[in-house]
């Protein structure tokens, strides 16, 4: 029960995020909102991801009753699009607060996945988000005749994420009393720290311009669709078959990983209009996502007594932080140099992973 009730977490929490990452910029283009106004509020809930974390060192403490009150806020927050999408104010202190809540979900219930899973069948579990993203991006396709269609998808989904989150918590488990007490340090592994934030600002390039590169480079926008598609089913089989893989040395798989990612930079920036070598590099997908995330998560499974709170940390360092300054900077180099960029920042991650003190 506890595998269906995460999976179908996984599923719905991520096919939200689809509707919200593939298809809110066209809604907002749709109804008249400038392109500068449309990446103001999309960067805000990255930013509102990297600060939610550091009022959970001192002042407010991440337990069930917080957890619940962030599904509360975001079925709130959900509802209130119908009434803030058309005045850029409004819309901009929703998506904020919407950040802060998605900031507690998340990190919350990978805690609980990772403790009551293990390595075996977590990767088997998280994969089912990817297919959830995969779906709608295919299927919202075909029924958005009017931006209102997107928020209504976006709504239902999020009331199912709701609902199995909820079913979650009986599986839950609490911080002892004395793990509590110990201070969280976010510089005793400075070094971890900064190797998650360069990788994902290496990922700015990719999750905000690749569309456009290809394209740029004569691959149809009906090929680079199928691009995207190739890169998600990589990343699926990657988390379905990694169980014995990470049985290994966590650090070693992350130092790959972060590796094998810059090599997939170098290449799009030396071969952009070659088909087959971008096909490939969107398997190593596998790696510079599926088998990575786990890896990492699992490895901050093992750093911190204060799990939630590092979790937290972690989606606002990378997701939040590190993919805020990732789609300024690809924003701001775009052109020939653009992957090339990435590969620099990648590598960044991968010199750093080397000054990690052993636990």
């Amino acid at each position: 029960m506890l595998f269906f009730n995460l999976s179908a977490f996984y599923f719905f929490y991520f096919a939200a995020v689809g509707v919200y990452v593939i298809f809110l910029p066209k809604v907002l283009h749709d109804i008249g909102y400038s392109t500068f106004d449309i990446g103001i509020i999309l960067a805000i809930p990255l930013l509102m991801k990297f600060i939610t974390p550091f009022m959970f060192l001192k002042y407010i403490k991440l337990d069930k009753n917080m957890f619940k009150t962030a599904l509360a806020i975001l079925l709130i927050l959900s509802s209130l699009f119908y009434l803030t999408l058309e005045n850029f104010y409004l819309f901009l202190i929703n998506n904020a607060l919407l950040g802060v809540c998605l900031s507690l979900i998340l990190p919350y219930l990978e805690v609980t996945a990772v403790s009551n899973l293990g390595k075996e069948k977590y990767g088997k579990s998280r994969l089912f988000g990817s297919i959830g993203f995969a779906i709608i991006s295919l299927v919202l396709a075909k029924f958005l005749t009017q931006p209102y269609v997107a928020i209504h998808f976006y709504l239902v989904l999020n009331i199912l994420t709701i609902i199995f989150a909820l079913l979650l918590l009986k599986f839950d488990m609490e911080q002892k009393e004395e793990e509590k007490k110990i201070p969280f340090s976010f510089l005793k592994f400075l070094p971890f720290w900064l190797s998650l934030f360069f990788m994902q600002i290496s990922f700015g390039a990719f999750y905000n311009f690749f569309t456009i590169y290809e394209t740029q480079h004569g691959i149809s926008l009906e090929m680079t669709s199928y691009l995207w598609s190739f890169g998600v089913l990589c990343e699926i089989l990657m988390l379905y078959f990694q169980a014995p893989l990470l049985k290994n040395n966590l650090l070693n798989i992350i130092k790959f990983c972060v590796a094998i990612t810059t090599l997939r930079w170098l290449l799009l920036y030396l071969y952009p209009d070659s088909l087959g070598i971008t096909f490939f590099t969107q398997s190593i997908h596998a790696f510079s996502f599926g088998l990575y995330h786990s890896a990492v998560i699992i490895y901050l499974f093992t750093l911190y007594e204060n799990k939630k709170l590092a979790q937290q940390f972690m989606y606002g360092v990378t997701y939040g932080l590190g993919g805020f300054i990732g789609a300024l900077v690809s924003g701001a180099v775009y052109g020939e140099f653009l992957f090339l960029y990435s590969a620099l920042f990648s590598l960044l991650s991968f010199f750093a992973l080397y000054f990690i003190k052993k636990v």
